[in-house]
């Protein structure tokens, strides 16, 4: 089977919803759910997140991020952590985790090397939407950030499907986004019941469209991931271009100009990405 009708065969399963995540999702799913309970606390959520304790690492990292950790006081257990960022984060961590176990287990190198660009690319993302939010169009920076961790969640689940089509890592990337991408992802959407408001901004970057200043949520997440350091290895959207070297960054917004306000949150920045790292 050649590579474009690999693609299509998923396409259509997806139009069906046929698909059938790869081992772990389901379960980091159903805590996603229990943890989106309004019945659900502190406590309650610090029991839950124990039965993970890949996730338990990467929510007490996040917490003493600089995005998160403004005392400098760093918390050394998974109580405090989720405390500090609240039960909103939690989830979105949870999810982070199931969107990176779309991928799979990798069965091949190229597998594994997709698997782990798209993640640093995804961290990446999620990272700088997170501060641009915050600073520049003044969008919720937690819905931000929970957008920017899911953006590539179809590309995660094609990676995995490539154990049965091996040809699907072959060719060119535009092949990705151009037929098989936008089909997938809106179903792994729709099933997940993402908001729709967060969806809009994720169809934003498939089309590749945003308004200078950005003001949405769209916008939001197009700019961050045009000036994410790590490309992804499956499309063609990011520009791979560095905030020092990226024309739009010399916009100007309000007071200052992209480029200061990132140079700014670089601190910020690097230390969520770094705390993404699963």
């Amino acid at each position: 089977m050649d590579r474009k009708n690999a693609l299509q065969q998923l396409v259509d399963k997806a139009g069906k919803g046929e698909l059938a995540f790869p081992t772990g999702v389901d379960v980091s799913l159903r805590l996603v759910q229990q943890l989106d309970s309004p019945d659900c606390h502190v406590d309650q959520a610090v029991q839950l997140v124990k039965a993970s304790p890949l996730l338990a690492a990467r929510i007490v990292a996040v917490a003493n991020s600089a995005a998160y950790c403004r005392s400098g006081q760093n918390v050394s257990e998974l109580r405090g952590a989720i405390a500090r960022i609240g039960l909103r984060t939690t989830r979105t961590l949870t999810v982070a985790l199931a969107t990176r176990q779309m991928a799979g287990t990798p069965g091949t190198p190229a597998q594994r090397v997709a698997a782990e660009q798209l993640w640093a690319h995804t961290a990446n993302v999620a990272a700088l939407a997170h501060v641009i939010a915050r600073r520049v169009t003044r969008c919720d920076p937690e819905t931000a950030l929970f957008a920017g961790i899911i953006h590539e969640i179809g590309g995660f689940f094609l990676i995995s499907q490539a154990s049965s089509f091996p040809e699907l890592l072959a060719g060119e990337p535009a092949d990705w986004s151009e037929q098989a991408e936008p089909a997938v992802g809106r179903a792994i959407l729709a099933r997940l019941s993402i908001p729709a408001t967060v969806s809009e901004a994720v169809e934003a970057v498939w089309d590749g469209l945003h308004s200078l200043p950005p003001v949405t949520l769209g916008d939001t997440l197009v700019l961050a991931n045009e000036l994410a350091a790590v490309s992804s290895p499956l499309n063609q959207y990011a520009t791979t271009s560095s905030p020092d070297s990226a024309p739009l960054v010399d916009a100007v917004i309000g007071e200052a100009t992209l480029s200061s306000i990132l140079e700014e949150s670089s601190q910020e920045v690097e230390s969520l990405v770094a705390a993404l790292r699963f």
